[in-house]
C-alpha cells in the first residue's frame, strides 16, 4: 500500500481549503498518533482536568474514571471525524456543505470559527501564564504576545510542520508528563491527597461531559490534519491512531491536573499547583508545556482562518484563497485574538468553562448530522465539485432535513442543560447534573436518518453523488 505522495511536500502548505489532489498527498497514518498525543501534553487540558476536584468536588479515584470514561466516549466521535480526511481530501467545514447545503453550512462554520477563536485566546492566556512562571519579569501580557507569534509563524507554515513538530514533542512531552507524575506521586505536600473530595453523580456527571466534549471540539478541525493522506488508507487505520493518541494524551493530561491540584494546598491556580507540586523539577515543566501550548496552538488558529475562508468564499466564489491570503487572515486573527486575551486573562477559567458549556449545545448535534451523513447515508461518496459551488451544485444552498434536525437537536437539550446562563428544570431535578449532550446525540442521529432517507429529492441527489465520485 502505498502511504507517501511521489513529489515531497512543499515546507510552506499552499493549499487551503481547497481539494488535495492526488500527486500532493503524504505522510503515514502514525502521525496522527504523534499529533493527538503530543498536542494534547499542554496546559489548557490540564486546567480542564483539574475542575473535576476543584470546581466538581471529586476524589481522585472517581475523577479520574470520569476522566477516563468521558474520553473513551468522546475520542470515538472525534476519530470517526478524523477518518473521513483521506477519504475526501477537503477540510472538515467544507465538507459541512454536502449535509446542510452551500448556505445552511455557514451557521455551523461560523460556530466552528468562534470556537477556533476561544481556544486560541485561552491558550495564549495559559502560555503568558507558564512564561511568566518561569521567567517572573516577563509580564502575563508580554508572555501572550510571544505565545501568540510563536503559534502564528507554525499556523502559517502549515500543515507539514504542525506534524513535524508534534513528532518530536510527542517523545519529549510524554517523557516530561511522566517524569513529573513520578515526582508529584513521591512528593506529596497534602494530607488528604487521596480523601479530599468524594462522589457526587451532578460533579461526576460533569467531568465526564468536560472530557467528551475536549474530544468532541476536535470535531470541526481533526480531518483537516488527516486529508492530506493518500485517499487508500484504510479508515480502520486513520481512525485508530487517532483514538489512541488523542485519548491516551489527553487523559495523561487531565488526570495530571486533577494529581497536581490535590497534591497542594486547597485553592491553588491550576498551573501555580503544577509549579509547586513538581517542586524543583517544575520549571522545566512549564518550559516544556510553554511550547507544547505554542505548538498545538497553531491548529486553533489554522482552524480558525479556514473557517474564515470558507465563509467568505461562499460569497466571493471566483475568489483562489492561497497561502499568502492565509498568512493574512492568521495575523489578522492573531492580533484580534491578543487583545481579546489579554482583557479575559484576569478570569480565565470562567470563561473558558463558560464557553465549553455552549460549545456542548451546538456542537453535538452538528457531529451526529456530519457522522450519519458520511458513514450510514453516502458511505464516503460525495460530489466533491458540488460542494464548491456558489449553488451547492447537487446538494443546494439549503438542505431544510440537515437544518430541521439540529435545530431540534438543540432544543431537544435545554431541559437537560446546566449552563451558567440557564439551568434546564430536568437537569434541576437530578442535582444539577448535566445530561444534553447525550441527549442531543441520542435524538439527532436516528433523527436526522429518518429526515434524510424519507426525502426522494436527496435520494436522487445521493445517486448523482455516488455516480460523480465513481467518475
Amino acid at each position: 500500500m502505498v502511504t507517501a505522495a511521489t513529489t515531497p511536500a512543499p515546507l510552506i502548505e499552499k493549499h487551503t481549503i481547497g481539494y488535495v489532489p492526488p500527486e500532493d498527498r503524504h505522510g503515514k497514518t502514525r502521525d496522527l498518533f504523534t499529533l493527538w498525543f503530543g498536542g494534547n501534553i499542554a496546559p489548557l487540558p490540564i486546567v480542564t482536568g483539574a475542575l473535576g476536584v476543584q470546581m466538581f468536588h471529586l476524589n481522585l479515584v472517581w475523577g479520574i474514571v470520569a476522566i477516563l470514561v468521558g474520553h473513551l466516549v468522546g475520542g470515538v466521535l472525534m476519530a470517526l471525524h478524523s477518518a473521513q480526511g483521506p477519504q475526501m481530501g477537503i477540510p472538515q467545514m467544507i465538507q459541512s456543505r454536502a449535509q446542510f447545503g452551500s448556505l445552511g453550512a455557514l451557521l455551523v462554520v461560523l460556530i466552528a470559527g468562534i470556537m477556533y477563536i476561544g481556544f486560541f485566546a485561552s491558550n495564549i492566556v495559559l502560555a503568558g501564564k507558564s512564561l511568566h512562571g518561569v521567567v517572573d519579569s516577563v509580564p502575563v501580557p508580554v508572555g501572550i504576545v510571544i505565545g501568540a507569534l510563536g503559534s502564528g509563524i507554525i499556523g502559517i507554515i502549515g500543515y507539514r510542520f504542525i506534524h513535524v513538530l508534534n513528532r518530536i514533542g510527542t517523545w519529549v512531552l510524554g517523557a516530561g508528563i511522566v517524569l513529573g507524575f513520578g515526582y508529584i506521586f513521591t512528593h506529596v505536600q497534602t494530607a488528604d491527597f487521596l480523601t479530599r473530595g468524594s462522589f457526587n453523580i451532578s460533579g461526576w456527571l460533569a467531568t465526564v461531559s468536560l472530557a467528551a466534549l475536549w474530544q468532541i471540539a476536535f470535531a470541526p478541525y481533526v480531518s483537516d490534519y488527516s486529508r492530506y493522506l493518500p485517499a487508500n488508507v484504510p479508515v480502520a487505520a486513520t481512525f485508530w491512531t487517532t483514538y489512541l493518541g488523542t485519548v491516551l494524551g489527553s487523559s495523561l493530561s487531565f488526570i495530571f491536573g486533577a494529581v497536581a491540584v490535590l497534591a497542594t494546598p486547597v485553592g491553588m491556580d491550576t498551573m501555580d499547583a503544577v509549579k509547586l507540586a513538581t517542586g524543583s523539577i517544575g520549571p522545566l515543566m512549564l518550559v516544556l508545556f510553554l511550547l507544547s501550548v505554542i505548538s498545538h496552538n497553531a491548529l486553533n488558529l489554522y482552524g480558525a482562518v479556514l473557517s474564515l475562508i470558507t465563509l467568505v468564499q461562499t460569497f466571493a466564489y471566483r475568489w483562489i484563497p492561497t497561502a499568502k491570503s492565509r498568512a493574512i487572515l492568521s495575523i489578522i486573527l492573531l492580533a484580534a485574538c491578543c487583545f481579546a486575551a489579554v482583557g479575559a486573562s484576569a478570569n480565565f477559567i470562567g470563561h473558558f468553562v463558560d464557553m465549553v458549556l455552549v460549545l456542548l449545545v451546538v456542537l453535538v448535534p452538528w457531529t451526529a448530522i456530519n457522522l450519519i451523513d458520511f458513514y450510514a447515508i453516502h458511505k464516503g461518496q460525495y460530489d466533491i465539485n458540488s460542494i464548491f459551488k456558489v449553488d451547492g451544485g447537487i446538494y443546494g444552498r439549503y438542505n431544510p432535513q440537515a437544518l430541521l434536525a439540529y435545530a431540534i437537536g438543540i432544543v431537544v437539550q435545554i431541559p437537560f442543560m446546566n449552563t451558567p446562563l440557564y439551568v434546564g428544570p430536568i437537569s434541576e431535578h437530578i442535582n444539577g447534573a448535566d445530561l444534553s449532550w447525550l441527549v442531543g446525540l441520542i435524538i439527532t442521529s436516528p433523527l436526522y436518518y429518518w429526515l434524510a432517507n424519507r426525502d426522494t429529492a436527496y435520494k436522487r441527489r445521493l445517486s448523482i453523488g455516488k455516480l460523480a465520485n465513481s467518475l
